[in-house]
């Protein structure tokens, strides 16, 4: 008899063997198109998975777009026809390459524009720390740090209070 995990397993070795077998089936008249059509298939984004290519995902839409991939590709389309076939009916999301137009500049323009606001303000920062000079420490302030790294805890009191103090007679 089989335990859980064991059974677990074994299902899963066969749901991969499937899916493998479900690509496997493809008959290519070239290798040019089978080339092709791996190539569009890791191009393209799964629709219900978002941060899958076709190629890696195994949702039922994955399965049509790649079906429909490849019957495109055994109609001797090419690149652009399929991926303009593909930007028309599932927008610019299918795409990982989204063009460079109007409607895109955000997202290929922000990234590098916000390193570059960041990388001059560190760096005119950085300008204005070198411009800033330290005082000297007063007398006050000397004692107080000679009183810390001696050790010995320091009195609030500054040396000259301390020299007016009176001993208490215990």
């Amino acid at each position: 008899m089989l335990s859980f995990p064991r059974l677990l397993l074994l299902a899963c070795a066969l749901a991969t063997t499937m899916v493998i077998a479900a690509d496997g089936n493809l008959t290519f008249k070239s290798s040019e198109q089978e080339t092709q059509y791996h190539r569009l298939i890791e191009e393209f984004r799964c629709p219900k998975c978002q941060n899958a290519n076709l190629a890696g995902s195994d949702a039922p839409i994955a399965q049509d777009l790649k079906q429909k991939t490849y019957e495109l590709v055994q109609n001797g389309r090419t690149d652009q026809e399929i991926r303009d076939f593909m930007v028309t009916r599932y927008g610019e999301f299918i795409s990982y390459k989204p063009p460079i137009k109007p409607s895109t500049w955000l997202l290929w323009f922000t990234p590098p524009m916000l390193l570059a606001l960041g990388l001059m303000g560190w760096l005119l920062r950085a300008r204005q720390r070198q411009g800033v000079s330290t005082a000297p420490l007063s007398s006050e302030e000397s004692w107080r740090l000679k009183q810390l790294l001696d050790g010995s805890s320091v009195n609030p009191q500054t040396p000259q209070q301390n020299d007016q103090e009176q001993p208490h007679g215990r």
